[in-house]
């Protein structure tokens, strides 16, 4: 006799339990038999709303050994291990992507479907999956619920706030096979290995110039349409990106973190530090193609360009003279007042 002598005639299935059959069978009829008191969500087993439960008595009994971070269905932690492990047993038979999860597949095979049954009715914007639409809706609630214990910050999603809890802790779990590069977070190792691999799927629709990121081509489009929404509170100025104004912000107090190691100067911006770097290693990148000369900076290879289209934008209210350069301006100003270098 079968160990397992409860079958489905439905999809083959057997069960050695009359109790997990029955469990089972649900999965056909639609049946949800078991709802939580407390919002009505309704599940085909009890054992899943006794799961359900915990996410309203705030309960988290299954912690990960790796990292510490807890939660409250065994199946979650299970699926948490799986980042940790790097294990992807599902995978997209149209591009190769692996997923951890197969709902996690099944989301991204609407990327290739184009299908997008989630819209909101706030503004119509449209999402292939539910939690992309829920967060969404958090854009116009201005909803923060989940609240860093250490520092106070708040985030509209929780994965933002374990992600941004591993700016306290510094686990970088997530490292680079071909540089060693690691992060805390998976996604921006996923956009470090574009940097590998010269990928640059998001393109400009009005230049068409690629970017590996969405960000980054939608900071760019703002060159575009002059968009600068990242106001500093201290002086008014406006940045088209958020980084750019942090970078702004230590002009006001005085912050240098960026030190070079070979003259100890030390820079607010790292672009400026970048750019000075440079002055030691003799790195030019940017030539010109009119007669070779090659420069540090590219706005100095744009000024440069003007001595050979003879374009002198820049000129001295004192006696009228124009200069292709703002620097030789400057210059030609001490002239004027007897400065001095």
């Amino acid at each position: 006799m079968s160990n397992k002598p409860h079958s489905s005639k439905v999809c083959g299935s057997s069960f050695a339990h009359k109790s997990n059959f029955l469990s089972h069978m649900t999965t056909h009829t639609g049946e949800k038999p078991h709802s939580c008191e407390v919002c009505g969500y309704s599940f085909v087993q009890k054992s899943h709303l006794l799961d359900h439960i915990k996410t309203h008595t705030g309960e988290k009994p299954h912690s990960c050994e790796i990292c510490g971070s807890s939660f409250a269905q065994k199946s979650q932690l299970l699926r948490h291990m799986k980042t940790n492990t790097g294990e992807k047993l599902h995978s997209c038979e149209v591009c190769g992507s692996s997923f951890v999860q197969k709902s996690h597949l099944l989301d991204h095979m609407k990327t290739h479907t184009g299908e997008k049954p989630h819209s909101c009715d706030i503004c119509g914007s449209s999402f292939a999956r539910k939690s992309t639409l829920l967060r969404h809706l958090k854009t116009h609630t201005g909803q923060k619920p989940h609240l860093c214990e250490v520092c106070g910050s708040s985030f509209a999603r929780k994965s933002n706030l374990w992600d941004h809890m591993t700016t306290h802790t510094g686990f970088k779990p997530h490292s680079c096979e071909v540089c060693g590069y690691s992060s805390a977070q998976k996604s921006h190792l996923l956009t470090h290995m574009k940097t590998h691999t010269g990928e640059k799927p998001h393109s400009c629709d009005v230049c068409g110039s690629s970017f590996a990121t969405t960000s980054n081509l939608l900071s760019h489009i703002r060159t575009h349409t002059g968009e600068k929404p990242h106001y500093c509170e201290v002086c008014g100025s406006s940045f088209g990106q958020k980084s750019t104004l942090l970078d702004h912000s230590k002009t006001h107090t005085g912050e240098k973190p960026h030190s070079c190691d070979v003259c100890a100067s030390s820079f607010a911006q790292k672009s400026n530090f970048l750019r000075h770097m440079k002055t030691h290693t003799g790195e030019k990148p940017h030539s010109c193609e009119v007669c070779g000369s090659s420069f540090v900076q590219k706005s100095n290879l744009l000024d440069h360009m003007k001595t050979h289209t003879g374009e002198k934008p820049h000129s001295c209210d004192v006696c009228g003279s124009s200069f292709a350069r703002k620097s030789n301006l400057l210059s030609h100003l001490t002239t004027h007042t007897g400065e001095k270098d």
